[in-house]
């Protein structure tokens, strides 16, 4: 047999010595070199678990010690076990008392009378694992919540069926006005415009019908204040507290928009002035260049000079008006 070359760092709990030695053969017929430490009271496990010494990847526990036994010592032992899985062994096999063990947070309930090595190492390794995979997933957990909720960017999770709003993060809260209460008391239809309501329609179909996909849009909001506000919105599938959910995270955009409006806006004006310049002026321009050079002839008389000298006049008047309204549209954009 190959055994496991793992190095376990074991503490068995046990006041009756021919127990203890039977545990310790089913431990060594799996495990190349378990480090066993032994303990025969309640008073003597406290103490080796609480020094800061030890790190224990199981507790191995007997039911009946001299100083405490059953419902009482499960407990106690719980409260000092926080990161170490506890195994219970014993030969009491009531089976309401072993499942309100399990409850309680044993690890694993094994009668000794049924116990095997093979039993006995398959309980330890899935224990381990267990707490190992339960730690990474209270981990991921933590991480979640600290990102939903230290979010700078409003964030909610709403029930695609029902759309109620299930968990509100602060800056959600502070954007909108509602509070968390006032929040789950709402839907999302809530918070669109009424005459958004069959664009609203729509797209609550296409989130339905493709329930894991990412999706997103830009959308209208409403705060509590009436205030009605252009929103990026990207949202994804969540199972949360066993229901099938969206988290969605919103961007406002409403000022970004309103500054592409006014910088097109803007654009439009300096459009209209560079037409100005280049259409509008050219014209009496030209007719002023074609005077100029009707003047420089020398067979003109004096009535068709002052024909000329009268075009010439119109064509700077009207050279000047354009350069006021050239002027004036620029001080106007500049003005906005």
């Amino acid at each position: 047999m190959i055994k496991d070359k793992k190095i376990y760092n074991i503490l068995i709990v046990e006041d009756n010595p021919g127990d203890f030695l039977l545990i310790t053969d089913y431990l060594e017929e799996h495990i190349h070199a378990p480090n066993i430490v032994h303990t025969q009271s309640f008073k003597e496990t406290k103490k080796c678990i609480e020094n800061t010494l030890n790190k224990f990847d199981v507790v191995l526990l007997d039911l009946s010690l001299s100083d405490k036994s059953g419902d009482e010592l499960i407990e106690n032992i719980l409260e000092i076990c926080i990161d170490t899985p506890v195994i219970v062994l014993t030969g009491y096999s009531d089976i309401d008392f072993s499942i309100n063990s399990i409850s309680k947070g044993i690890a694993d309930y094994l009668l000794k009378d049924e116990l095997t090595g093979d039993g006995l190492y398959k309980s330890i390794i899935y224990c381990i694992e267990r707490l190992k995979k339960n730690n990474e997933l209270t981990e991921s957990e933590k991480r979640y919540s600290e990102l939903f909720h230290l979010s700078p960017l409003p964030m909610w999770v709403y029930d695609i069926d029902t759309l109620e709003f299930l968990d509100v993060n602060e800056a959600a809260q502070k954007h909108y006005g509602y509070t968390e209460s006032e929040f789950r008391q709402m839907t999302l239809k809530d918070i669109r415009p009424q005459q958004d309501m069959p664009a609203f329609e729509e797209q609550l179909k296409i989130a339905r019908a493709y329930p894991k996909d990412f999706l997103s849009g830009v959308f209208r909001h409403v705060k509590k204040n009436g205030e009605i506000i252009d929103v990026d919105v990207q949202s994804n599938f969540i199972q949360y507290k066993g229901r099938n959910a969206r988290v969605i995270l919103v961007n406002d955009i409403t000022d970004r928009l309103e500054y592409i409006s006014a910088i097109e806006t803007k654009n439009k004006e300096l459009q209209d002035i560079a037409w100005l310049q280049s259409h509008v002026m050219r014209a009496p321009v030209a007719k002023i260049m074609g005077i100029v050079h009707l003047l420089q002839r020398l067979d003109l008389d004096e009535v068709e000079k002052s024909i000329l000298l009268n075009d010439l006049n119109v064509c700077a008047s009207e050279i000047d008006q354009v350069i006021h309204d050239i002027a004036k549209k620029t001080h106007e954009a500049r003005l906005k």
